[in-house]
């Protein structure tokens, strides 16, 4: 499941909702298709351009739904891709989320003498909504008595011949915005498809249920109507536009400097940090005898690092948790003694949502680290801290991972400076992180040796990403970008795990990524880099400016980036992985802001 869109107004839908569907792209996807209410339903395979390219001419109306499909209940095909139809071809439906009970809801439906078109559990939603149509005769009780019925998370939009100019949006687990413009109104679960038209949103929260007509909308949860607060959209059309970059990828590594610098501004003191967002819960967490961090992929390993960080400054015990596995930990702390910080990009990302979710339910404080305002997440914390980086369109994550390390600098700076950090060490830390991104802007010059290096391990196809202490999860990370990018296999280690078990697969053909700066384990991470030459093994090091010399007899190449603080060096070596495996998905001609099997955002689990 992947990205929503709608429209109805005074304006033609089809330009409305094809915009919508392109800018919605950077999620992932394998279909697309679009309905025009009274026109008809058009749906395509691969990318929304192949769907552009199939409109007829004349196609025209004024109200429509349109998605960008990732599969997860059968293959991509034109007949799983969405809008999804009941028999009857009177619903119109698209749905981000899983239907956990399609199964048997199908089961009973075939029994019923109901012909299914496709593998979906949407349109198992699509028939359940056409059956209660028939029954309800308005759409708006239809989609109520249909979704009582299901069990699962779900973001649908839902329109009806019979009821022209109306659209009905739900929502549970499953983002949707509601967009407010001069012609008419938008739904998208993502505010890149409305930005081109408006800054004015709503956003719907679990439970709620919006009708929409061409004279306005109403707003409904189970206790009866809601009034909702009306925001403004912090991002502009222009900073999710490529601005002539190749990739926005590259874009985004190249923002770096400008998102460490924005995501500090206003917020360092000589010798410590102002968050306004801990303002009002500072007490508790200072209080907290444990800081549990939760998140996914980049998002988890950025949270190894603010674990260290704030044990380290902060003296406060800390564990990070998968999100994905969290919720179904049992809590053994006192929930009152601990804090829960969620990191998360999106800020939508359903398995750290349900973390949060899980979390509150137990009296847990819960705080969130999130780029996008109004997110789901946002929401659904007591407290949280923005990135401030800006949208992030390329699948992997750059610029908003770097962030979540400033951010976490932050937070342990701030409890550090209340609790046990002193007032020296402060200093030293707020005036390094004031130097980050001129030295961030160093570490990116290193662009024209990187390509070149990437032209000689091209052909990689397995890799190693190995560093200790603060490298250690920046190995992980390092490692995630390569094959999520460029589909080498590469895996992470702390470097001390090489001699029990991964060196066995060093030979001649195996790259090693060496995270050496010259730091507190520097000397043991060389003897790793000396068992690897011992054994063949090929080598790129990544240490610091001054020390290259030291290497160049064991590395077959070696890049370095300037020194800082150690416990913030992890913001620079992260910045040549990024660029490493962008060029070597780009020697290999692949699709770099959109990679196979891939979405931006995870929304279901």
């Amino acid at each position: 499941m992947c990205g929503i869109v709608g429209y109805t107004g005074s304006k033609n839908a089809v330009p409305i909702l094809i915009s919508g569907l392109k800018a919605l792209e950077y999620r992932g996807y394998d279909s697309a298709g679009i309905h025009i209410v009274n026109v008809g339903t058009i749906k395509r395979t691969g990318k929304v351009a192949e769907l552009e390219k199939s409109l007829p001419a004349a196609i025209d109306g004024t109200t429509g739904v349109g998605h960008t499909r990732w599969a997860t209940h059968g293959p991509p095909t034109e007949a799983n891709a969405h809008p999804h139809a009941d028999s009857a071809r009177i619903i119109a439906l698209v749905h981000n989320g899983i239907i956990e009970n399609y199964a048997e809801l199908k089961a009973a439906l075939v029994q019923e003498g109901i012909v299914f078109a496709s593998e979906t559990d949407t349109e198992v939603l699509a028939q359940l909504i056409g059956k209660e149509f028939s029954i309800k005769k308005d759409l708006e009780s239809a989609v109520r008595a249909a979704l009582s019925k299901v069990r699962g998370t779900y973001g649908i939009l839902v329109a009806a011949e019979r009821e022209p100019g109306k659209l009905v949006a739900a929502k549970l687990g499953s983002p949707l915005m509601l967009g407010i413009a001069e012609d008419g109104y938008h739904v998208a679960s993502d505010a890149s498809a409305i930005l081109p038209y408006t800054r004015t949103v709503i956003y719907l929260e679990d439970g709620e249920m919006a009708t929409v007509t061409k004279e306005g909308y109403r707003i409904e949860a189970d206790a009866g109507p809601v009034q909702k607060k009306i925001e403004e959209l912090e991002w502009g059309v222009e900073e999710i536009q490529k601005m002539g970059y190749e990739h926005f990828m590259l874009k985004e590594i190249l923002e770096i400097p400008e998102v460490i610098t924005n995501t500090l501004r206003g917020r360092l003191l000589s010798d410590s940090a102002i968050l306004g967002g801990l303002r009002d819960v500072l007490p508790r967490i200072l209080k907290a005898k444990r800081i549990i961090i939760t998140g996914c992929g980049s998002a988890y390993y950025s949270g190894l690092i603010g674990e260290m960080l704030i044990e380290e400054f902060a003296g406060i015990p800390a564990e990070v948790e998968l999100a994905s596995e969290l919720r179904y930990r049992r809590f053994t702390m006192n929930p009152k003694e601990a804090v829960l910080i969620a990191v998360s990009q999106s800020g939508e990302t359903l398995d750290t949502l349900e973390a949060v979710k899980e979390a509150k339910k137990h009296g847990m404080l819960t705080l969130g680290i999130v780029n996008v305002v109004g997110s789901s997440i946002a929401r659904a914390t007591d407290a949280g801290v923005y990135n401030h980086a800006g949208p992030e369109i390329g699948v992997a994550s750059t610029k908003a991972f770097i962030s979540q390390l400033a951010v976490f600098v932050l937070i342990a700076l701030l409890l550090g400076r209340n609790r046990e950090l002193s007032k020296i060490e402060g200093e030293r830390l707020v005036t390094e992180l004031r130097q980050l991104p001129e030295l961030a802007r160093s570490a990116l010059s290193l662009r024209p040796q990187i390509e070149s290096i990437a032209a000689t391990f091209r052909s990689t196809r397995d890799a190693y990403f190995l560093g200790r202490k603060w490298h250690c999860p920046i190995a992980y990370e390092g490692a995630l970008k390569l094959k999520e990018i460029s589909y080498v296999h590469a895996e992470g280690y702390g470097a001390g795990e090489m001699k029990h078990g991964p060196i066995a697969l060093i030979d001649p053909d195996f790259l090693s990524v060496i995270l050496a700066p010259r730091d507190s384990v520097y000397e043991k991470t060389k003897s790793n880099m000396q068992e690897i030459r011992a054994r063949g093994g090929r080598l790129l090091a990544l240490t610091t400016q001054g020390n290259e010399s030291d290497l160049f007899s064991l590395a077959d190449a070696v890049l370095s980036v300037p020194l800082t603080h150690e416990a913030l060096q992890p913001l620079l070596t992260a910045i040549p992985l990024q660029l490493f495996a962008y060029e070597m998905a780009r020697l290999r001609a692949l699709p770099i802001d959109q990679p196979r099997n891939l979405a931006k955002s995870v929304t279901v689990e």
